[in-house]
């Protein structure tokens, strides 16, 4: 399941979807990103995340399925979250059942690792001096460059 939306999600009614009706599930691994009020040594206040609907989507399919193709898993839940956000708001939930926590541990870290860098989403934080875009970061990068060498 992926999901781009503006609403929050509840990270109960996730874990849950992710334990439902599978006695071959031995292991569960969240991730939950949270809004920081902080970013490149300034206070940030919110931040209004965009994205290209359709493309986004097909991007985030394409990750779940590699991560689907490496490793043995039963679930993937996927949600981000667009439009406005403040500071503690909830922005990203990966999800990931399997039958043994190293596969889901590495599919989890992975899906995010990529998402960071492939998914066509764009960052506007509002600082105390204005708007501006936030650039990617060259941790992610390398980041995800580390799964290419696998």
């Amino acid at each position: 399941m992926i999901i781009v939306q503006e609403q929050d999600f509840d990270l109960q009614a996730e874990y849950s979807a992710l334990r439902e009706d599978s006695p071959a599930i031995g292991a569960i691994v969240t991730f939950t990103g949270l809004m920081r009020d902080f970013n490149q040594g300034d206070d940030v206040q919110s931040l209004f995340l965009e994205h290209y609907a359709g493309m986004t989507e097909k991007v985030l399919e394409k990750i779940c399925a590699q991560a689907r193709d490496r490793w043995s898993i039963q679930q993937i839940r996927l949600i981000h979250r667009v439009g406005e956000l403040r500071p503690s708001d909830q922005i990203v939930f990966v999800g990931v059942s399997s039958a043994h926590r190293g596969d889901a541990f590495a599919a989890c870290e992975f899906i995010m690792d990529f998402l960071k860098t492939q998914a066509p989403f764009w960052k506007r934080e509002q600082t105390r001096d204005g708007d501006r875009w936030v650039d990617a970061r060259q941790s992610d990068a390398d980041a995800a460059r580390r799964w290419q060498k696998d």
